[in-house]
């Protein structure tokens, strides 16, 4: 069950932070896992939600929301949201005083990711389609922004949407780079070893 996952990613240290850990007790990977693969939703490994596309193992989740540190009342943006897990995730962590946008650019998975964040009260999430551009621009600045599909290059466009002290994480190529903003200069750090779907553009 979920708790035992929970369980298990504190245990081996991936999962350190109290409202971290909260989020992934509350928002259960199962609801956010095609009906097929429901025996394999508590196991830690990638799982395909169709369309070429995958809901991330929970491992490298919460890695990642780990790198992120997301924070009550932040605003933050979720890029290649599939199924909805993160977005969801992240909106249990801002609570009602953020807010989250999950972009995705596979319509079908705009709607099973819509479908599967309603279960949950968090009118302070939405999934959109992804426009032409990377990211939100327009709405930019955001507080944190979560890429969860690999990039062959360093997304530039992506980190000018973070604001003074804000965090980027996102996949290039087979590592995870947490880029913090200070003084409008990325402080880069690189995590190497993992395998995410290609980002998709326009």
């Amino acid at each position: 069950m979920m708790h035992t996952l929970v369980e298990q990613l504190v245990e081996r240290g991936t999962l350190r932070t109290e409202h971290i850990i909260e989020a992934f007790e509350a928002v259960d990977r199962a609801d956010f896992v095609p009906e097929s693969s429901q025996t394999q939703a508590y196991e830690d490994r990638p799982l395909h939600i169709g369309y070429q596309q995958t809901i991330s193992q929970p491992t490298t989740v919460a890695f990642m929301l780990e790198l992120l540190a997301p924070q009550k009342g932040d605003r933050i943006l979720d890029i290649g949201s599939g199924s909805g897990w993160t977005t969801a995730l992240l909106a249990h962590i801002v609570g009602n005083d953020g807010s989250v946008v999950g972009l995705e650019r596979v319509d079908e998975l705009v709607e099973y990711g819509r479908k599967n964040l309603e279960r949950y009260s968090f009118s302070w999430a939405t999934i959109e389609r992804a426009g032409a551009e990377l990211g939100a621009p327009k709405d930019a600045p955001f507080d944190r922004i979560l890429v969860s599909a690999s990039a062959r290059s360093f997304p530039h466009e992506v980190l000018a949407q973070v604001r003074e002290g804000g965090v980027l994480v996102t996949p290039v190529r087979d590592a995870i780079w947490r880029v913090q903003k200070i003084e409008q200069q990325p402080v880069i750090e690189k995590f190497e070893g993992f395998i995410f779907v290609p980002l998709i553009s326009e």
